[in-house]
Formats: structure tokens, sequence, C-alpha cells
């Protein structure tokens, strides 16, 4: 392979993304990660509900720790921002080439998690992760027995208001001047719950010295106080590059994959905040650790068939380990590799027995 061909070229740098190319890196695969920064991880204030990951960690800092963890077992990680991509095939197997501004790539399998976008509200608003928040599962539990708004006018914001009654008895549903659009059955639910729907515009947002949401002012001439809330006005899925390909979409726009990621086109995968289901970090690095493991599968050449050995013959010496050198290199001076960072020759040991004499 070139410096631009690879066996697997994943896009986006989100939890799926990045753990997608952590598995096809550790199987033996060359692999490419193009990022173009950003995301909705990125702007997490802290990270909830990750088995491992303390609260105080911010999701720069979970994005950038998982991305050195992937540069260090050989993956090449590339800032920029796929604009094309197309299908190339070689004979019977797919193959792919992506465009950014500066650089060109070839891949056999491409993984696309390229997540969505959250509709955001119009100001005056919060901060994002002081008051204003995008996710219930994860943020909920921030505001436990805390008053809380839910902004919006369909179904889902008014589900939302009545789901944090679970967590709280103070919530209001701010409908922002706008007319609800809620269905009559949500309505009559809505009317049997203690939810107080405010109609009134926001006009001002208060904070504390801190950054939190303090309270709105609307334009009726009151203030309501509030901890933090949820904006419900949808989300829009980043799915040009899917469907440039022919990729198959649900009915509610997001990309139709099996349960390890495969679409509907041979060869391309997709993972994390543009499939369906819940969009929460574990959720994706699920995501994207079965698809490593099936792009692994597909295309790791050992065992060879009976129908290829009819082919091709028995397995020599010469063709395994089937890991491109670059890959091997790394491996075996990897820290985690099983017999420990390999050193690279005599004079390295008798140099690190002396140290260590030394330091005794």
């Amino acid at each position: 392979m070139t410096d631009s061909e690879y066996d697997v070229v994943v896009v986006g740098g989100g939890p799926a993304g990045l753990t997608a190319a952590l598995y096809t890196t550790r199987l033996g695969l060359d692999t490419a990660l193009v990022d173009r920064g950003g995301g909705r991880a990125a702007m997490m204030q802290d990270t909830h509900n990750v088995i491992g990951v303390t609260e105080e960690v911010s999701g720069g800092e979970f994005l950038q720790t998982a991305t050195e963890q992937v540069e260090s077992y050989g993956a090449d990680v590339h800032r920029a921002f796929v604009g094309e991509v197309e299908r190339v095939d070689d004979g019977d197997e797919p193959r792919f080439r992506l465009q950014t501004e500066n650089a060109e790539y070839e891949a056999r399998r491409v993984v696309l998690a390229t997540g969505f976008s959250d509709v955001h509200p119009d100001p005056p608003l919060p901060p994002t992760g002081r008051g204003l928040h995008y996710c219930l599962h994860c943020d909920a539990y921030m505001f436990v027995d805390e008053p809380v708004y839910v902004m919006g006018t369909g179904d889902s914001a008014a589900y939302v208001a009545m789901i944090m009654l679970n967590f709280t008895d103070d919530v209001d549903l701010l409908t922002r001047g706008d007319d609800p659009e809620w269905s009559a059955d949500t309505d009559e639910m809505l009317r049997n719950h203690p939810v107080d729907v405010v109609h009134e515009e926001i006009a001002a947002a208060n904070r504390d010295d801190g950054g939190w949401l303090e309270s709105f002012e609307f334009e009726d001439g009151t203030e309501r106080e509030y901890k933090g809330g949820f904006p419900m006005y949808g989300s829009q899925y980043n799915t040009d590059l899917h469907e440039s390909l022919g990729c198959e979409l649900t009915d509610d726009g997001t990309v139709d994959v099996d349960d390890h990621g495969r679409t509907s086109v041979d060869g391309v995968y997709a993972v994390g905040d543009v499939t369906p289901g819940h969009n929460q970090i574990p959720v994706a690095m699920g995501q994207g650790a079965k698809a490593g493991i099936a792009i692994h599968m597909d295309l790791r050449p050992f065992p060879r068939s009976t129908a290829g050995i009819d082919e091709l013959g028995p397995v020599s010496s010469g063709e395994v380990p089937a890991v491109s050198q670059e890959l091997l290199a790394n491996a075996v001076a990897h820290e985690g590799h099983a017999a420990g960072p390999r050193v690279e020759s005599p004079e390295d040991v008798e140099s690190g027995d002396e140290q260590t004499a030394d330091d005794d």
C-alpha cells in the first residue's frame, strides 16, 4: 500500500469512530481516521455514564486520550473534512476513494461515523453544559430535585417534560411564543401531569458567578428560576456521504444498518449517532467495536478456505503473519505487547543495564 492506501478508513473521530479505528488497528488492519473536529462529544463539559471515566473529564479530554490511544497502536489520524467518497471497485473487491481538501485516500472498507447535529434554539440561552443540555439520559441525574425547563412545541418536548417528573417535581415546558404542535393524545397526557406550560418568549438568561443558569426573564416581566433544561427541536443527521454511496436510510433519517454496522452497500459501515438507537457514548463505543470486529473477520486472509487452498495452494510460511510490517513493528514495540516493548539494539540493552545499576 502507498501512504494514502489503507485497509480501512474511518470518517469521524467521535466515540464510535475512534473505537472502530482502535479495533481494526489492533486486529491488524492498516487504518486511517479522518476527523474534522468538533461533534457532540467534544462539547461536553463533563463526561457522564461512561464507566471508568470520572465526571470531571471533559469531552475534549476524553476524545484526546482516545485519539492518542488509537495513534499509539499505529493508526494514522488526519484532521480534515471528507467532502466526497466514491466506490471504485477493483474486480469483485469493494474499494473506495475518499477526498478531502488536500488529500485523497483509498480503502477496502469505509466506516462512516459522522453523527448528527442538534437543532439549537434562538438566544438568549445559557452556555451548553451549564444550563443548556441535549442529552436527557446523560444529564437528568444532574437536576434531581432542581427546577428544570424543557423547550419545544412538539410531542418530543412534551414527553421529555413529563419524563423529567421522574427526577424533580418542578418542571416547566417553554413554547417561547410558538403554538404547540403536540398531538391531542399528548395534550391530554400533559394536562394530567404537573407540568407548567409557559408560552411567553424569553427576554433574558441570568447566570451565577460560575456561568450556570440561574433564571429566565420572560417578555411579560415574570422571572422563573431554573438550574438547567433541555431544548427539543430535533436533529439533523449527517448522511451526505452515506447517501452519495447509495446507503439506505430509515424513515427517521438515520442510516439503516445491521447489528454489526453494515449498511446496504457492500464494504460501507455506519456507527454511532448517525444510526438508529440511543445516542450514548457507551452505545456508540459498542457499535464501533462490533463494526471493527466484523471488518476484521471480513478481511482477514486466514484461515484460508478449502476453495482458497484449491485456488492459491497451502499457506506458506512466507505469507504469515498477515499484519503489515508497519503494524508489526509498532506492535512489538508497544507497551501492551506480551513481551513488553522490545529494545532496538544491543547497545540499548547495555545502556539500560547501566542505568539500572546506577539507580541501584
